[in-house]
């Protein structure tokens, strides 16, 4: 399948002309299934471990996340990706008021339907990415938890609506979950995102531990900055295993994949941390060795507690 930014002509403007007819309801799900497996590593939670049932709604979901993710990062301009962005803003609500045109739309309606999501997870995603357009660098912490409340939550709030698993506290565990994993993912990647023009670290941190801007866009690996990145992991790490709890709250199967998914997101910050933080010189990563022990570990959890809920009946 193309790139998204290569299939954009097909259907945007919506009434340009030869526009592409609106795809048969299978054809949509084909579409979204093959735009989904085709990125099957930057999806995960899609796995063996999901009850078959749920495979096509997660592909529904992933099609639009996809979409959103490439109109904000993969155009290139972000005058034109603001633009774009607020077309599949303008596609969501017209979703919702009974008018799909779009294949991911065609496809995603019933899953919305069927669950009962509101519209406003969707719409805080794309808000996410439009905020990348025009904000690159954050004053304070408050700030940056505030963008995770729309680039990473609403992922975590969709997944509830598809496991069936919605409350309040739920919803809590799993924001926890998401912004923790979000800020693993920020720390991994400092100086991948220095070099596209973004800088996560707030500058009242940076301030705090002594590290200045210019330090930073010449990749000094400081005390300063060391202290800086332990502080930050610390917080990470809080985060995530705050959110836990959600784990055992969740249906059978499902366990597993959210417990991978938290758990991954522990296993990058200890990565950070073997490393010293030193992030600015090498990148840590997870390997294959230890997504094979987070899976082995997730299942024996699982297994345990099915024996003990088993031995109290």
């Amino acid at each position: 399948m193309l790139p998204v930014a290569q299939q954009i002509d097909r259907w945007y403007p919506p009434q340009k002309d030869g526009k592409a007819e609106v795809p048969s309801l299978d054809d949509a799900r084909a579409y979204c299934r093959e735009l989904a497996t085709g990125h099957y590593e930057n999806f995960p939670l899609v796995s063996w471990l999901l009850p078959p049932a749920l495979h096509q709604h997660f592909y529904n979901v992933y099609a639009f996340c996809r979409w959103a993710d490439d109109l904000g990062d993969e155009i290139g301009d972000r005058d034109r990706s603001l633009e774009l962005l607020a077309w599949w803003r303008s596609e969501l609500q017209a979703c919702f008021e009974g008018e799909r045109r779009h294949p991911v739309f065609v496809a995603l309606w019933p899953t919305i339907d069927r669950l009962a999501i509101p519209i406003k997870p969707f719409d805080d995603l794309i808000a996410a990415f439009e905020q990348d357009q025009t904000v690159v660098e954050y004053q304070s912490y408050e700030q940056l938890l505030d963008y995770c409340t729309r680039s990473a939550d609403p992922v975590g709030r969709i997944v509830l609506y598809l496991c069936e698993s919605v409350s309040d506290q739920n919803f809590a565990w799993s924001d926890s979950i998401c912004t923790g994993l979000q800020l693993a993912n920020f720390w991994q990647d400092v100086s991948r995102d220095l070099d596209i023009g973004r800088i996560y670290l707030p500058q009242e941190d940076r301030e705090r531990f002594g590290v200045t801007r210019e330090q930073l866009l010449n990749r000094e690996t400081t005390d300063g900055f060391l202290q800086l990145m332990e502080f930050e992991v610390d917080r990470a790490r809080s985060l995530l295993r705050a959110g836990l709890p959600l784990v055992e709250r969740l249906p059978g199967r499902l366990q597993v994949d959210i417990d991978l998914f938290a758990r991954g997101g522990l296993r990058i910050l200890d990565r950070i941390q073997s490393i010293n933080y030193r992030v600015l010189d090498q990148r840590p990563v997870v390997t294959k060795r230890d997504a094979f022990g987070l899976l082995l570990a997730a299942v024996g959890r699982r297994l345990v507690r099915s024996v003990r809920r088993s031995s109290t009946r």
